[in-house]
């Protein structure tokens, strides 16, 4: 530690203004990236690849490990080599962004969020009388990790969420009914969404792909899902990749006001977005 007090100011004084300007590039590059993985799942890989490098390189610091020093050395060209594969989605929306024109231009963030109360409140509603028409629904509730990658598969929408907008979207004629509706905060942001489904046969059994998805969403992110079944109009709730099945309005609602804490934040801030969407 004192090696280390001395270095400091002996670096410092090497520093000039090419220095600085290098040091200002880098960590607006660095910034950028967060920014675009901000709100998805990637978040999550980064943290988990931030940490391990974190531990293995403090510890072969502390203990003057060689081979665990190398292996780390050398495990950075297959960390870039992954990152292409990692970062897929991130990175085809990155080059979307600075290929649009006005992706540059500020806009204002319309986006808000509101009580978790009053989602509960309106979801356990919508789902009980969706469950009385035996109309098929699947509703994601955003948490922390966002949904951005799930939300380009499907419809924008970014709507009030109310009992009317979930019932016209889940009416069997309705050309939005296949698929996921997505709410963050208390907007719902798309609608007829592609989930990734749950490839756990022992906890799946023979559930349909609603239910499957409802799994493997909420095993993949911290999002909350609520489930109606077509065919029996049962009320499901999933939430870190289990399911609860055959609830009421009031025990929906009782579990959501446990589980759900929306995040406060959109993914993507509006001047990368590069557009306003429109608001219903």
């Amino acid at each position: 530690m004192e090696e280390l007090l001395r270095y400091i100011p002996v670096a410092l004084s090497q520093l000039d203004w090419r220095s600085v300007v290098d040091i200002l590039v880098v960590s607006c590059a660095i910034y950028f990236v967060l920014t675009l993985i901000k709100g998805t799942t990637a978040v999550t890989v980064v943290r988990g690849i931030a940490m391990l490098m974190l531990v293995g390189s403090s510890l072969a610091w502390v203990f003057n490990l060689t081979v665990l020093t190398w292996l780390l050395r050398n495990s950075i060209p297959a960390l870039i080599i992954a990152i292409p594969v990692l970062f897929q989605p991130e990175l085809r929306r990155a080059l979307e962004q600075l290929g649009r024109a006005g992706a540059w231009l500020p806009h204002a963030n319309g986006v808000a969020t509101s009580e978790s109360g009053r989602v509960a409140d309106v979801i356990a509603v919508a789902a009980r009388r969706l469950s009385e028409r035996r109309w098929g629904a699947l509703i994601i509730l955003e948490g922390e990790t966002g949904l951005g990658e799930y939300v380009e598969t499907g419809v924008e929408i970014d709507g009030m969420l109310s009992v009317e907008l979930l019932l016209n979207i889940f009416f069997p004629n309705s050309p939005l009914h296949d698929g996921a509706v997505i709410v963050r905060g208390d907007r719902i942001v798309a609608a007829s969404c592609v989930l990734p489904l749950s490839e756990a046969q022992s906890r799946v059994g023979h559930l349909g792909t609603r239910h499957r998805a409802a799994i493997g969403i909420t095993g993949a992110t911290d999002a909350v899902s609520v489930v109606v079944s077509e065919e029996t109009g049962r009320i499901s709730l999933a939430n870190k990749g289990v399911l609860q099945p055959n609830l009421d309005e009031g025990k929906l609602r009782k579990v959501l006001g446990i589980l759900h804490r929306p995040s406060s934040s959109d993914p993507l801030p509006a001047w990368i977005r590069g557009r306003t969407p429109a608001k219903v």
